[in-house]
């Protein structure tokens, strides 16, 4: 099926976004100071720029493992039925645990993954969302650290992708169709 031609509008430099993830690693390692080994969950596949960025930033013991959940297929809107893709390969019981999520609009996603993860009983469970979208929120969930609230657009960039396209773009762009 053939896309309807669009553009991208910049709104979030790939400088601003190096700048917010190292004020974030500053609170999370403060977070897990303590910690013998951080277990970061990336949530496949929109994540996979943002955590890559986040644990070069991190200065701590940290395992990295992924989980890919999906609840958008190929549209623009979610599906809000949320279904496991791949599930960790790692265990997590008493461990500390980082969550990483592209962005949080329905909170659907997000709902679902801690729900799942906190039933795998690990010592602390946190989470983090590159971008939020709360006027999409149509479940209570918020992620302990943000890096941008932005409106109620449909973005790509930083990993983010339209139908698996413009992951590779170096900042977070609008799509605005011509």
């Amino acid at each position: 099926m053939p896309q309807r031609p669009y553009v991208i509008d910049k709104m979030i430099s790939a400088k601003a976004i190096a700048a917010r993830i190292e004020d974030l690693c500053g609170e999370i390692k403060a977070e897990f100071t303590d910690t013998d080994k951080l277990v970061v969950v990336g949530l496949l596949r929109g994540s996979f720029v943002f955590i890559a960025d986040l644990v070069r930033e991190l200065d701590l013991p940290i395992e990295v493992d992924f989980l890919e959940a999906s609840s958008y297929g190929d549209g623009m809107e979610s599906s809000r039925e949320v279904r496991i893709l791949k599930d960790l390969r790692g265990t997590i019981e008493g461990r500390d645990v980082l969550v990483v999520e592209d962005i949080v609009d329905t909170g659907y996603t997000m709902h679902h993954v801690i729900r799942l993860l906190k039933g795998r009983n690990p010592a602390k469970l946190r989470t983090i969302a590159l971008l939020d979208k709360p006027t999409k929120r149509e479940v209570e969930v918020k992620a302990d650290w943000t890096g941008f609230e932005i409106p109620d657009e449909f973005v790509v960039g930083y990993g983010i992708d339209f139908a698996q396209r413009n992951r590779n773009l170096p900042y977070i762009g609008k799509v605005r169709f011509t």
